[in-house]
Order: structure tokens, then C-alpha cells, then sequence
């Protein structure tokens, strides 16, 4: 479906989408100064993780046929698609809805392990290096989903999306949660507008600052395996209690 929108002050036309150029909360330099951080601190991370990479992919060799990795499709910055890159996690051909859920059969051995430890993001370090993610972002999002709140991603999309970020944070066992008779309906009608709340937030405060305390509590989550709660109103996040 294509979408013509009409063109405001302030507002660029990309792909049918209308994208806010002066968002509040960011300085002129702050795209800029991202963008290298971006670049340094992705190509820092896949050097440094590269053996972790090779043990990775030679497990998904050795588990099931099939390639080491696979590309889904995700809406990008500005408007229209790219396709994410990942490691494959379920078995070679597999179909299916576009949510991943506990214990899903679709999964292989391995690729249960990867979607419990997030290592099946870390090809999209790629992504960044080339432009089409950031290290730190809304996440990005099935273009199904997307087309549902059309307007609330025209301005969710003047950012990069992220590997992390508030909304990743918050919802990091989202497949916990998610009704198992029909998880796409309890995510669009209960988890979505809860994520469009937050990826809305991060768009309007995004600034180093923020960024810096999203690194600080991805790693509390991933070295600790502490759930993180975030606030929908002022993004400030801390452990989440559990109970």
C-alpha cells in the first residue's frame, strides 16, 4: 500500500513517509557524533567477539543444515525496508508467524541458546557499520507491524534503529509473556502500544546522556541476567523487581 503524504515545514518526504528533521532533545551535532560512535564501537565489538562469532556459526553448522545466517525483513530509518541480518536460530525453511515464543518448535537446539543469550543479534553489528542500524535505537520492526501505526513510526523512523535501546530493555522477555494461543493479537492489542510509547520517548530525549544509560543497563542485563524496568514517562530505568 502506498501512501501519499503531504509536506509540512520541517518534514523531508521519503518512500511515502513524512520524517521530522528537528526532533526535540537532539543537537545539530548529536546525529553526527552517534554515527561515529556507531562506527568505532560496532567494528570494535566484531573484532573483538570474532572468535565468539566462528564458535557460533560452526555450532549452527554442526546443529541442523541449513545456512549460518538468514536476513528479515525490518523497516528503516526514514522509511521503506532492509533486510536485518542474524544469525539463524530455527531450522532451515521453517514457517510460521513473524513472533518468536518460549520453547518454540521452530527453534533448533542451538538457536534456543541464541535467542536466551541474544548472541543471535550480533551480525547486526554489520547493519550498523553500513548505515542501516545504530547501536542504540527504537528496535526495528516487522513492516506488518509497522503499517498498523503508520503515523506514531513516521516519527519513531527519524531515528536509526537499534540493537538495544529502552523499548529492547523493557521487553527482553517479551516471548515470555506473549499469549501462546494467539501471540500475534496480545502483541499488537497489549505489548505494542507499550513499545510505541517508549520508542516515541527515546525519539524525543534521544541524546548522549541516554545513550550512555542504555549501554550501562544492557550490559547490567546481559552480565547479570537482571530484568530491567523502564519508566514511560521520563525513560529512566533500573532493576526490575522481581515477584
Amino acid at each position: 500500500m502506498v501512501v501519499v503524504l503531504e509536506r509540512e515545514p520541517g518534514l523531508v518526504a521519503q518512500d511515502g513517509w513524512a520524517i521530522d528533521e528537528a526532533r526535540g532533545g537532539e543537537s545539530s551535532w548529536w546525529p553526527m557524533l552517534k554515527r561515529c560512535f556507531d562506527v568505532a564501537l560496532a567494528a570494535l565489538l566484531l573484532l573483538a567477539m570474532l572468535p565468539i562469532l566462528i564458535c557460533v556459526a560452526v555450532a549452527i553448522k554442526i546443529d541442523s543444515p541449513g545456512p549460518v545466517f538468514y536476513r528479515v525483513r525490518r523497516v528503516r530509518h526514514r522509511g521503506g525496508s532492509f533486510l536485518m541480518l542474524k544469525f539463524r536460530k530455527m531450522y532451515d525453511g521453517a514457517s510460521g508467524g513473524p513472533l518468536t515464543q518460549v520453547a518454540d518448535p521452530r527453534l533448533t537446539r542451538v538457536g534456543a541458546l541464541l535467542t536466551r543469550t541474544r548472541l543471535d543479534e550480533l551480525p547486526q553489528m554489520w547493519d550498523v557499520l553500513r548505515g542501516r542500524m545504530s547501536i542504540i535505537g527504537p528496535r526495528p520492526e516487522d513492516p506488518y507491524f509497522v503499517e498498523l501505526h503508520r503515523d506514531a513510526y513516521e516519527r519513531i523512523l527519524s531515528v536509526r534503529p537499534g540493537i538495544t535501546g529502552i523499548t529492547q530493555l523493557a521487553y527482553a522477555r517479551e516471548s515470555e509473556i506473549l499469549d501462546p494461543e494467539d501471540p500475534v493479537e496480545d502483541y499488537v492489542r497489549r505489548i505494542m502500544p507499550q513499545k510505541l510509547l517508549l520508542d516515541t520517548l527515546y525519539t524525543e530525549r534521544t541524546n548522549l546522556r541516554l545513550d550512555v544509560a542504555v549501554l550501562r543497563w544492557t550490559l547490567v542485563a546481559l552480565l547479570l541476567r537482571s530484568p530491567v524496568a523502564v519508566d514511560r514517562s521520563t525513560a529512566k530505568m533500573r532493576v526490575r523487581r522481581r515477584g
